[in-house]
């Protein structure tokens, strides 16, 4: 009897797994012979992948610890599993978490946006998302770029880098995400990747399954591949840039001939009024505050504006079918659970409330900005995260603690570090 999800042809392997508190997809590697069983009672491991930090370090958390044991959840496959081009025999199928409860885990980053989700769907709404993601492709043994200067959009870098990029296009396309295009980013070994827009909990799905793949890709090509936001202080950081139109009965109702409307002009209210408080949903780590610097094409506050790349909220026209709201702030190593659901909640609000944003800024954003500064430090985020009741309602209590603990212990850790850069400035100098 089939499970519902059968294996492509030739398959000995299936790589089986969700999303974690930091968008890292976890899980295992499962024999063929093993998948029915697996397809009916689901594969055991701990509820501690939820509760990790990104170095696989645990704590005691609310929900689960030491006292509890760390016991099981179940991962059930959720997706057609796909063959994986780049390693014959093998297929890839993203997962639910179900507890032994068989009820969903509070801290699956992942129910949050279904919540958001079933409630643009109770307010007769369809959101859909585009994501851009930038990320490096560097040497495993140096961690540094393989090429030098800046040629961003240059045809020739991207000859030169087609050998890896090329395979990222076509490959991960074959394994169901549909990719849009690429091209060389504003630093020597950086790379944008565009995907094509879809329903959002779809949306964040792909992007938690892109980045495994490209990491994995990577590898098999001989590179080193990091969606860490700020690599290199004196280069370009890596965005999570997320683009944002909502549907009803098929047409897009941001959308008034070819220009946005009011509907989605308060849909960028809601954007901007919770900007600052959930910016821990888009940067949680003291590396992600880094790119947060003016100039650097990441925003420093929650000002809008038309095509305008300056400012945090970025509104493109043109078709009906093209009008969207884009979103800058957040950096490549979000969960795109906790950030698409922290934005679209925002922005419900905003339609539910009629809000109104601020004039749009026509010019320098950085300059004359027309919105209040979004956190450009982490201490930050956390005191504006942990002050929201607003935050804890939308992720659910149990997660919003465990983001801002993750984050507590982050600022902590760096805290307790001398780093080589003092040592070099001050060991002989005093």
């Amino acid at each position: 009897m089939s499970s519902g999800f059968d294996l492509p042809e030739g398959t000995h392997t299936v790589i089986l797994g969700v999303g974690d508190l930091n968008g890292i997809m976890r899980g295992k590697r499962i024999p063929a012979s093993h998948w029915d069983h697996v397809c009916k009672s689901g594969n055991a491991l701990s509820i501690a992948l939820m509760a990790i930090d990104m170095t696989c370090d645990v704590w005691d958390t609310p929900y689960v610890n030491f006292d509890n044991g760390y016991p099981d959840m179940h991962l059930f496959p959720m997706t057609q599993p796909v063959a994986v081009p780049w390693e014959p025999g093998v297929a890839v199928c993203f997962g639910r978490a179900e507890g032994m409860d068989h009820k969903p885990v509070p801290i699956d980053p992942r129910q949050a946006l279904v919540r958001q989700m079933d409630r643009a769907r109770d307010m007769g709404f369809e959101v859909n998302v585009g994501t851009e993601l930038e990320f490096y492709l560097l040497d495993p043994e140096t961690g540094q770029p393989r090429d030098s200067g800046i040629q961003v959009y240059g045809l020739g870098r991207a000859a030169r880098m087609e050998h890896i990029v090329g395979p990222i296009r076509q490959q991960i396309n074959e394994c169901g995400i549909p990719i849009e295009q690429s091209n060389p980013e504003y630093a020597a070994g950086q790379v944008e990747v565009n995907i094509k827009y879809g329903e959002a909990l779809q949306a964040a799905d792909r992007v938690v399954l892109f980045k495994s793949l490209i990491r994995q890709l990577g590898i098999a090509h001989g590179y080193l591949a990091t969606f860490m936001p700020k690599p290199f202080f004196d280069q370009s950081g890596n965005g999570f840039h997320t683009h944002y139109s909502l549907w009803k009965d098929g047409k897009n109702v941001f959308a008034d001939n070819g220009k946005i409307n009011d509907i989605g002009k308060s849909f960028i209210a809601g954007l901007q009024q919770r900007m600052c408080e959930t910016a821990i949903c888009g940067s949680g780590t003291v590396n992600g505050y880094r790119r947060r610097q003016p100039y650097t094409f990441c925003p420093i506050n929650t000002s809008w504006g038309y095509d305008n790349r300056t400012v945090g909220i970025r509104v493109i026209e043109g078709a009906d079918s093209a009008v969207r709201v884009e979103k800058r702030d957040a950096g490549a190593d979000a969960n795109p659970y906790l950030l698409l659901a922290a934005e679209i909640a925002a922005g419900l609000d905003g339609i539910e409330q009629g809000l109104t944003p601020s004039d749009p800024t026509t010019g320098n954003g950085y300059e004359e900005g027309i919105g209040d500064p979004i956190p450009t430090d982490l201490p930050t985020a956390i005191e504006l995260a942990r002050g929201s009741d607003w935050l804890r309602d939308v992720l659910g209590e149990m997660l919003w603690e465990l983001v801002l603990q993750q984050g507590e212990r982050e600022l902590e850790f760096f805290n307790q570090q001398v780093t080589q850069v003092e040592l070099d400035r001050y060991l002989r100098t005093f």
